[in-house]
């Protein structure tokens, strides 16, 4: 494997015909200056006003995909102003087929990433000018919007943020425009600071040729929010930070029925409450939630557990995703650019908000939180608390978190996070469960990264550690790292997720990532990893070692394929299912897995993978597969399906999911949707319907229907019915 990486590592991409590429990595930072508009502005797509030709265009775009360094093939102009209330952003993407542009939804915060999925403009304003953080904006030639936020040159994005943005498109014979304007009260920004300066990138994607293309050149790796690498935008105006108050209030109606609601908590419920977010200082920011709800949230997405340890959930409520960057501590893993770490926060996070408001799944009422994130000089600050009412006889609790993390030498970062969770109120019992965690990220000569933390929790009855050094190589080339995690038996987060204690976990990878002057073929990624996994006796429990080679072709397709060879010690019995239960002993079996993705771009598109080979004393088999049409940006129709097929113990059994998810985007401001799943392996079918209706900015309808139904030996018993109409406003002073 070692001779193939060497072999395939050596042809890189053949650069044909006009001058020599740039070289992204020690190019030049742009510049521009930003001018006052002297006349006004109409958010229309038609850059129709004398101002916008006062303003130079910034023209200069590089790729870093397909051909890192070459001019961008499709010309772009983009142009800012301002005046004293916005930021104006115009540009025209030209484009010698606008027929073939490709755009995927009209959805606010389309799931995914929108730049990937579509031709899109993307913008990166750095407001503080630390070279580090970002508020994000990217659009497509339909008018959808994505925003979010981005943390530590990206390590983290928190795309739960959403800003009051104005956005107009157009589709024309040249191409495509864009027209926004976004208010200085919707940003954070120091306007004590002497330098009136924010970095700034702009990307624009050109889907149909893979093509990506920057102002301020980045290599194919990275992506926009690497602000260590972003262009200056100059001449601000003094600016006035406002109140940067806003209130939003919601009213709910609710109808719960079915056999697993609680008597009592059944029937019709009328709610209200509000959320209220005020700047306390340039840099940080005041979130007030009283009664929140979170009605509105699409169902989870069903899973399978054919393995011994808990299954991890993503957060999906919006009080909980935005600013959670701030709050992240564990096993992360560094995003694009960054080498293969073998573990993601679904192994560790000393913090999971989902421990907070839900109890297995089901909701628990929130009396109210509040939280303060942002910077206090040159240290990052988030402060949560968040208190439940008493639920399902167990007691109200209350949960808080403290994170702090500061620079130090400009390429490292250190930060500490605390975490308690406190029983409360008549029915407590003195139970409570706290955590600390100090962590570490240094970069050295820009391509080695070196992470670490340690942590510790105690409860009123157990106590325990856990301990990561890793450090991991990655340039235009090579893709290189190591770790070693400690997770203690009694380690038990309150308020996180741990998916296995009790273990020394050692883990090795190489890998390349060579350009072959192969046609239609972007990238190929070799590579080989070795983990090993030890009782806190030093017994081997896991060994895994895999080989695996991914092609990734100019049209953003995909081939991946890997072998494995596995060896699990069990030292208690493991119920597979009812009546396959494994003993304790040793098992060794290998598995082998191939798929296939196309490319997102197109109207059809899906993937297909298939896996298989030993299980424990026993054979698995699976294939999987998705399917994608979108005939125009209105609607999206999803399908997906799962099949296992396994024999453990001489017990054959299967294990099935399958899920179809439809969409129609009436406009930017209406969208229905449905997702409906079928889980076999419980006999259990998952329905949520959702209308959405943007009545105004940042203000919503939603009337949502969610059930689940047992459909067991034939049964058609509802389970679990909610039927919810949600009304808010948004207030901004």
């Amino acid at each position: 494997m070692a001779l193939a990486l060497l072999a395939v590592a050596h042809p890189m991409r053949a650069q044909t015909g006009g001058a020599r590429p740039l070289d992204p990595e020690v190019a030049p930072r742009p510049q521009m200056i930003l001018l006052r508009a002297d006349s006004r502005i109409v958010i229309d797509g038609r850059l129709n006003e004398a101002a916008w030709y006062a303003a130079t265009p910034i023209t200069e775009f590089v790729q870093a995909q397909p051909d890192e360094g070459r001019p961008a093939t499709e010309a772009t102009a983009v142009r800012l102003l301002f005046d004293d209330t916005n930021l104006y952003i115009s540009a025209v993407c030209y484009d010698s087929d606008p027929n073939a542009l490709i755009v995927q939804s009209l959805e606010r915060d389309y799931p995914g990433v929108l730049s990937e999925d579509m031709d899109a403009l993307g913008i990166s304003l750095d407001t503080f000018f630390d070279r580090r953080n970002s508020f994000l904006f990217f659009v497509n030639p339909a008018g959808g919007l994505k925003d979010g936020q981005g943390f530590d040159n990206g390590r983290t994005r928190d795309y739960g943020w959403d800003g009051v943005v104005s956005v107009r498109t157009a589709v024309h014979d040249s191409g495509w425009t864009v027209e926004m304007a976004i208010p200085w009260k919707t940003l954070r920004f120091d306007p004590r600071s002497e330098r009136r300066a924010w970095g700034l990138n702009l990307s624009r994607r050109v889907r149909r040729k893979n093509e990506v293309a920057y102002w301020a050149p980045l290599p194919r790796r990275d992506r926009i929010f690497l602000m260590s690498a972003a262009g200056t935008m100059d001449g601000l105006p003094q600016l006035s930070a406002g109140r940067n108050l806003t209130v939003k209030p919601f009213v709910l109606a609710a109808r719960s029925t079915g056999e697993l609601i609680p008597e009592g908590e059944d029937g019709n419920t009328f709610d209200a409450g509000l959320d209220l977010k005020y700047g306390l200082t340039p840099r940080l920011t005041l979130d007030l939630t009283y009664r929140t709800d979170f009605s509105q949230v699409e169902v989870d997405q069903e899973q399978v557990n054919l393995t011994r340890f808990p299954l991890f959930f993503p957060e999906q409520r919006e009080f909980f995703l935005e600013n959670s960057g701030t709050f992240t501590f564990g096993d992360v893993n560094g995003g694009p650019g960054s080498a293969r770490s073998g573990t993601s926060l679904r192994d560790f996070t000393l913090f999971h908000s989902r421990e907070i408001g839900l109890d297995d799944g089901r909701p628990v009422p929130l009396v109210g939180g509040a939280r303060v994130t942002g910077r206090v000089g040159e240290m990052e600050l988030g402060v949560l608390d968040v208190h439940s009412e008493a639920f399902g006889g167990n007691p109200a609790e209350n949960f808080g978190v403290m994170r702090m993390r500061g620079s130090v030498f400009d390429n490292a970062d250190v930060g500490v996070l605390l975490t308690n969770r406190q029983a409360t109120g008549s029915l407590a019992n003195g139970e409570y469960n706290r955590s600390l965690g100090v962590d570490a990220n240094v970069r050295v000569h820009g391509n080695l990264i070196i992470n670490a933390y340690g942590a510790a929790t105690r409860a009123h009855d157990a106590g325990g550690e856990a301990v990561r050094v890793a450090a991991g190589w990655r340039d235009r080339l090579w893709d290189l790292s190591g770790a070693f995690r400690h997770i203690g038996a009694e380690f038990d987060p309150g308020i996180g997720f741990v998916r296995r204690r009790g273990i020394r976990d050692y883990y090795l990878t190489v890998g390349a990532r060579p350009r072959p002057n192969i046609a239609g073929i972007l990238e190929v990624n070799p590579y080989v990893e070795s983990q090993f996994i030890a009782g806190l006796d030093g017994v081997l429990q896991t060994r895994v070692g895999r080989a695996g080679f991914g092609v990734t072709f100019q049209d953003g397709g995909s081939i991946a394929t890997q072998f494995a060879d596995r060896f699990e010690r069990l030292d208690v019995p493991f119920t597979v299912r009812q009546g396959a239960v494994l003993p304790p002993g040793d098992y060794g079996f290998r598995e082998a897995s191939a798929s296939y993705s196309s490319s997102r771009g197109r109207k059809l598109s899906g993937s297909a993978g298939v896996s298989g080979g030993g299980f424990y004393n026993g054979h698995r088999f699976t294939i999987e597969g998705s399917a994608r049409w979108q005939p125009d940006y209105h609607v999206t129709i999803d399908l997906e399906a799962t099949h296992n097929a396994l024999t453990v113990q001489d017990t054959s059994f299967t294990a099935d999911l399958y899920g179809a998810r439809v969409k129609y985007a009436f406009s930017t401001r209406v969208y229905v949707g449905a997702f409906i799943q079928y889980n076999a392996d419980v006999e259990q079918v998952v329905t949520n319907l959702r209308l959405n209706v943007i009545h105004a900015p940042l203000s919503d309808v939603f009337l949502v229907f969610n059930e689940r139904r047992d459909v067991a030996s034939g049964g058609v018993g509802v389970l679990e019915r909610f039927a919810t109409l949600k009304v808010t406003r948004l207030l901004a002073f």
